[in-house]
């Protein structure tokens, strides 16, 4: 391997990390083992509270992170029905509640693929999206209103997974473009069902061709770079 010329790396980020967070460590590792200080960039950033496959690019290979972002992207989500937070997710407390007693498994799987294809999806106002400069969460938690654009998106595939009738709670798997907000799309997913929903858990099981269970983790990346060949 060389990390000067370029190599790309997959990481399960873990619960309540920042993307940046799990490549500050990744670049600690590598800078530690080569020497000398290892450029790392990021490929597309997770929210802290959503786990799964973050790909990192080191060196030369930082040049393909806009070709990377492109990529396909799969994750499983769990939805609670019936309330919504600011922030679509866990992040916040929930800020409303909404009627559940009309919602079933056929309501919510007929319901899903009003969603499949090219949809205009308005960013969550809690997001990354630059704002005059500004990123929008930053905005907001200094208390400034934030309005964003609706943008097309496009979802391959989309499928209820699980639904749980007395929790309210729906699992689904969503295949889908660049820039998607699944956070944004559970927040449709409840006004398509005339009720609220937000994300209790969210996991990103591939990237392209790069699926989880190939992915290292904080802890197994020094072990599996102690037994690479490294140049340079």
């Amino acid at each position: 391997m060389n990390f000067k010329e370029g190599e790309i790396l997959y990481i399960d980020k873990p619960y309540r990390m920042s993307s940046f967070g799990a490549l500050a460590h990744i670049r600690y590792v590598l800078t530690k083992r080569m020497g000398y200080r290892v450029k790392v960039g990021h490929a597309g950033t997770l929210d802290p509270l959503a786990t799964g496959v973050l790909v990192l690019c080191t060196g030369k290979a930082t040049k393909r992170i806009e070709e990377l972002q492109k990529h396909t992207k799969e994750y499983v989500a769990t939805l609670q029905l019936g309330a919504t937070t600011a922030s679509y997710d866990m992040e916040h407390p929930v800020d409303a509640t909404y009627p559940t007693e009309h919602i079933n498994r056929r309501l919510l799987e007929e319901t899903l693929q009003q969603f499949v294809g090219d949809i205009e999806q308005v960013p969550p106002a809690y997001s990354a999206c630059n704002v005059n400069g500004k990123r929008a969460y930053s905005l907001m938690r200094k208390g400034h209103e934030v309005e964003l654009k609706a943008k097309v998106v496009r979802i391959d595939e989309i499928e209820l997974q699980r639904f749980d009738s007395e929790k309210m709670e729906a699992v689904i798997r969503v295949v889908c473009g660049k820039g998607t907000y699944i956070r944004a799309l559970a927040r449709d997913i409840g006004k398509a069902v005339d009720s609220g929903a937000y994300l209790t858990a969210l996991r990103r099981t591939r990237v392209g061709d790069a699926m989880i269970d190939k992915c290292h983790t904080l802890d197994t990346f020094l072990p599996w770079l102690d037994t690479q060949e490294i140049e340079g």
